[in-house]
C-alpha cells in the first residue's frame, strides 16, 4: 500500500515522502497516529500542490532575505558602552543590545539569535556581526561601540 508520510517516521522516510508500506502496518499504525495517509490521486494531487505552494514561499523568503541583506550591509549601527579610568569597560555589548540598537536607528526589527559574534565586544572600536536572515544568506553588519563615562 502507498502511503504520504504527514510526519518523518524513523526507518521510512521523511514528510511529504511517498512510500510502499503493508496494507497492516498502514491500517494499524500510520493512520490511526496521522503520521501518513493514503496515497490517492486526490491525496497526491494535494500534495504537489502543497509542495509547489512551499516552493513558491520559499523562493520570496529568499527574495526577501537578499534585499534585506543589501540593506544590513550599507548600516553602521552605533552602539555605546559605559567605561571607567583609563577605557576599561564594564561587561560588555550583547546581541540584544546591538538588535535593539539597529531597530532604533533603521527601523528593521533583527531577532537577537540571528545575530553571532566571533569575538565579545568589550572594547570601544568597530566590529563585524553576522546576520543570519536566510538558512542560505548571511549579512554582515557593521557595529561601532563607543565607550561612555
Amino acid at each position: 500500500m502507498k502511503i504520504i508520510l504527514l510526519s518523518d517516521v524513523a526507518s521510512l522516510g521523511k514528510k511529504d515522502d511517498v512510500v510502499e508500506v503493508s496494507a497492516g502496518y498502514a491500517r494499524n499504525s500510520l493512520i490511526p497516529k496521522h503520521l501518513g495517509e493514503e496515497a490517492t490521486p486526490a491525496n497526491l494531487n494535494n500534495l504537489k500542490l502543497r509542495k509547489k505552494h512551499e516552493a513558491k514561499i520559499e523562493k520570496e523568503n529568499l527574495e526577501k532575505a537578499l534585499e534585506l541583506k543589501k540593506k544590513i550591509e550599507d548600516w553602521k549601527v552605533e552602539v555605546s558602552i559605559k567605561t571607567g579610568e583609563g577605557g576599561r569597560v564594564f561587561g560588555s555589548v550583547s546581541t540584544k543590545e546591538i538588535a535593539e540598537a539597529a531597530e532604533k536607528q533603521y527601523g528593521v526589527k533583527i531577532d537577537k539569535k540571528k545575530l553571532e559574534c566571533d569575538v565579545p565586544v568589550k572594547a570601544p572600536g568597530g566590529y563585524d556581526v553576522n546576520v543570519r536572515l536566510h538558512r542560505d544568506v548571511t549579512a554582515v553588519m557593521h557595529v561601532h561601540v563607543s565607550g561612555t563615562n
